[in-house]
């Protein structure tokens, strides 16, 4: 049932893809390209299949729950402008990282390429990429009312099954090391996605490093 389900929104991203060419960023009023469109597109549809990914409503549970423990939701105008000094405080942390600020409607994607996370063909995260999460951390510590949905994504070399693998290690990886830089494991849910959705194309190496990426969807809590 789940396979048909991630085929459903597969198909949805498909028709994004499509859709997408030239937008107005609404946030710096530049022309996006394509690219940047469709890539934020797809990863808006790879965040909503987290609750498939993870069990039934999960988004919607997880925001109850935390909600019930104390940490507000947030509700009407007051969403756009939390979300707003969120995505400037990651913008003003990531600069120059090689991770990319996208917003979405009121989310926040934040891609991670795979060529800064991890070493080849391994789900242990680079030392080097240690500091750059932990400035994530340290934003989402201080936004604290937004969901922090992790996606591992591959390239199509190998095995389907065994990509699916590696990525759902990789997002696992990922949302470990921020739990234990204090940000609440029930705000967080991960998944892996394979070779599923692809940003770019996979004949090319640079398409297939585009795609070996982890993407951490930013979602507010809301009444």
């Amino acid at each position: 049932m789940i396979n048909l389900i991630r085929a459903t929104i597969l198909a949805a991203a498909s028709s994004l893809v499509l859709a997408a060419c030239t937008t107005l960023d609404p946030y710096t009023g530049e022309e996006r390209t394509a690219r940047a469109t469709t890539g934020a597109a797809i990863g808006a549809v790879a965040g909503a299949a987290i609750g498939v990914a993870t069990g039934s409503d999960s988004r919607d549970r997880r925001k109850r729950a935390l909600i019930g423990a104390g940490i507000g939701g947030l509700s009407g105008a007051a969403v756009g402008g939390y979300m707003d000094r969120q995505e400037a405080a990651l913008r003003e942390q990531l600069q120059g990282t090689g991770v990319s600020v996208t917003r979405q409607g009121d989310e926040i994607i934040l891609n991670m390429p795979g060529n800064v996370t991890f070493g080849f063909d391994s789900a242990d995260l680079r030392s080097e990429f240690f500091d750059v999460l932990d400035s994530v951390a340290l934003v989402l510590d201080e936004y604290d009312q937004t969901l922090v949905e992790v996606a591992g994504h591959t390239d199509s070399t190998g095995s389907a099954s065994y990509n699916q693998g590696l990525s759902e290690r990789r997002a696992a990886t990922v949302g470990r090391y921020l739990e234990n830089r204090g940000v609440d494991r029930r705000r967080i849910a991960t998944a892996g996605f394979g070779e599923d959705y692809p940003i770019a194309s996979n004949e090319t190496e640079a398409g297939r490093q585009a795609n070996r990426r982890v993407e951490l969807t930013l979602v507010p809590i809301t009444n």
